[in-house]
Order: C-alpha cells, then structure tokens, then sequence
C-alpha cells in the first residue's frame, strides 16, 4: 500500500481529483452533457427585435427578465437558440465568464452563453461549476483573457455522486436558496420602504414631529465655499495609510454617506494631496452619463481625508451633512445636474455649475432630525446585509463538504 491509501478514510477512494466516496465517479461534464450556444440577430434589422421572446445576454443569466426581446423572424433568420427554464447557462466570455446559473425563464441566448443540459441533476452539476469555478480557471486558460468555449467547458471534470445522492444534496442546498431569496427580499422591502420615506422626508410632503414652517429655497453657492480635489493617482492607493477618495469611488463604493472609507495613501502622496474633514460634500466632477455626473457623498469621518482629482469639494457654513448629501442625490437635484453636464463618451460639471443648483432646506434642528431617521433606516439595511452574507458564506461552506463528498447527506429512510 502506498503513502496516499493510508490516509484514505474507509468507504472513500483516491480520485484524479482527491479522495471521493467510493461510490463517486469522475466524468468530464462532455460525457453526460449536451452543449449548446446561440447568436445575436442583425442588429439593423427592426423585425429581428422588440418581439416577445427574452433575448438572454451573459449579464442576465440569472434574472427573471431581459432587456431585450427578439421575434421569431429574428431568431428564425440568426444562430439565437431557445432556451427552457432550469437549463444550465454559463457564460463564455466577458466581464462574467465562468459564471454559471440555472435559466429562471423561457428565451433566446447569444453566443456568450453556453447551454448545458446533462444527464444528472441540473443544479447539482451547477453547484459543482459555481463552486470549482477558479480551479477550472486555472486549469484550462492558463493565464488566458477569460475566453471560453464548449470544447473548454466540456473537458471540466466532476466528481458525480449517484443521482439520490445528488437530489439529497441538492435538498439541503436549496433549503438554503430559499433563505437567501427571503433575506434578499427583505432588504430589497426595506430599501424600498427607506426609498419612500425619503420622497417623503426630503420633500417636505411629510413633516417630522414638532417641525412647521416654510423650508427656505437657496442656491448652493449662497451657503459655502467649493474647491477641488487633487492627487491621489491611482497607482498610489495601499492597504493602509491615509483616508482618500477617488471620483470613481464615489460611484462604485458609496451611496450617500461616506463613513468607512476603503481606500488609502502614504505621506508622500498626502502631502500633494487636498485635505477633506467632516462634514465635506464630495461630488464626482466626472462620470460617464448626464444622468449619474455630480454623485455626491457626505464625508462623515473625525479624521481627515484626501480628495483626487475630479472630485469637487463643497463645504457648507451650518448644516446637517447627511441630510444634504441626501437632498442632492434626490430627483429633482439629479435632474439639475444632468442638465448641466458636458460631454458624450466622458461627462463633466464644475463647481460654477453646482454653485447653481438649487435646494429647498428645513431649518436645521429638522435637517438633524431628519438625518437621524435616515441613519436608522440604513443601520436596519445594513444589518440585515451582513446576515445575509453571512448566510451565503455558510451555504458556500456546506458546498464546500456537500458537494466533494467531505461529509455526505444521509438517507431519509422514513
């Protein structure tokens, strides 16, 4: 006996992939699958499009609905291929290849997707591709651009239980789903609900305990000062340091306050660049749409930041922070802004433009109270989104074990 069989529990086997269950095989997913992408009709054909049949991109793959919608002419004159809801879709290619689901409807797919329909539980074998997705990574490009195809993807090989097994696995995982879908929709209530009460709040069309009178209308300009920001390359950001902002941090890591701030640089580069304190309004001086320029975010932190350059700083005399980060993120202001920007491919605004925009503000004791409220309701979102990772981190552990055959799914025998 070898070194390796004598750390092989009983009932299990040495695999080309590890120790599995004896009762296990390896297959490559081609042996016990059918294969399949599409194509994308004519773009400048009319009649190819706004049909009724969903028309999947590799960014929809897991959605209930498309953006598109082709005709049967456009599917019938094109390499588009249909679909069935629970059919296996992997993405090939692009910002989400290696990305895997199973269809939640009927429709069309291009030739980023690759449909696969085995002989075995579908979610179990797409379990098992979500799980091993970085080790197929690894294995078959090689250093590649993340460019797949079905000759690729059917060489993946997959430890198979047999199917009971695979339906008792895919019981407990989906158990799970279940009570991520519900955590999900909960958040999605409470983001919906804090949504209205902001129309609401923000508006003026409900008014707090207590609070009465005309909220004044000024320009922005009348009450502060704005500068811009400076420094900050990107090449500069480290792990740990000085508090900074860049522009596109206000579009990607923030909402409307900024309180944990995830990006930092040295004292070389602190030194040549513009200091923010608390309280400071950033807008994002460039974006790439009329609609999302100007996004702004209250910096709302005791030490002192850094703001990049095509950051625009504002930095009021009196007034509540949090709640005017909120105003001017609200629809009325956005509409301002967008109507403000300059260009196409890349959209700028400048501080003599925000000077301009024009708010309606309560006094400050209701600009307090207001904050207040709003902060509860996102501590309340919050929360509920740390439970839910870690629910999802919990189902990724159990499809760790579940689905190597590390701790196995007893039978139900009443």
């Amino acid at each position: 006996m070898n070194n390796d069989n004598q750390h092989i529990p009983s009932g299990y086997k040495l695999s080309p992939l590890g120790i599995i269950p004896e009762d296990w095989e390896v297959k490559r997913l081609g042996d016990f699958s059918r294969f399949f992408s599409g194509g994308t009709p004519k773009s400048g054909n009319p009649l190819f499009y706004n049909g009724d049949i969903p028309f999947i991109r590799s960014g929809e793959i897991n959605k209930d609905r498309t953006e598109l919608f082709l005709s049967q002419e456009g599917v019938d004159n094109s390499s588009a291929k249909l679909v069935e809801e629970g059919d296996i879709l992997y993405a090939l290619y692009g910002a989400n290849s290696g990305q895997c689901s199973l269809s939640k409807i009927q429709g069309a797919i291009n030739q980023a997707i690759l449909c696969i329909r085995p002989k075995a539980n579908k979610y179990y074998v797409m379990s098992v591709l979500q799980l091993n997705k970085e080790h197929y990574y690894n294995s078959f490009l090689q250093g590649g651009q993340g460019n797949l195809s079905g000759e690729i993807v059917s060489n993946y090989r997959l430890a198979i239980p047999p199917i009971e097994e695979q339906e008792r696995v895919c019981n407990v995982l989906q158990l799970w789903d279940t009570a991520i879908a519900k955590q999900t929709a909960l958040i999605e209530k409470l983001t919906l609900r804090k949504r209205g009460l902001m129309q609401q709040l923000l508006t003026g069309k409900k008014r707090l305990k207590g609070f009465s009178g005309e909220w004044e209308e000024v320009r922005l300009g009348e009450f502060g000062v704005f500068f811009k920001g400076g420094g900050v390359p990107k090449d500069s950001i480290i792990s740990a340091g000085h508090k900074c902002l860049t522009y596109g941090d206000l579009y990607t890591k923030y909402d409307y306050v900024i309180f944990d701030v995830k990006s930092y640089i040295d004292d070389d580069t602190a030194n040549e660049s513009v200091k923010i304190q608390y309280g400071d309004i950033c807008f994002a001086g460039s974006g790439e749409t009329k609609e999302d320029i100007g996004k702004c975010a209250a910096f709302i932190d005791n030490e002192y930041g850094y703001a990049g350059g095509d950051i625009i700083v504002f930095r009021a005399n009196d007034c509540n922070p949090i709640t005017l980060s909120y105003i001017l993120n609200s629809s009325d202001v956005i509409r301002q802004k967008s109507n403000m920007g300059q260009g196409h491919s890349v959209v700028h605004i400048y501080p003599y433009q925000l000077e301009k925009l024009l708010i309606k503000l309560p006094s400050r004791a209701e600009q307090d109270a207001i904050a207040t409220i709003l902060m509860e309701s996102d501590k309340e979102i919050e929360i509920h989104k740390q439970k839910l990772a870690a629910m999802q981190e919990q189902k990724k552990g159990l499809m760790q074990v579940l689905l190597t055959g590390k701790k196995r799914v007893v039978k139900n025998n009443k």
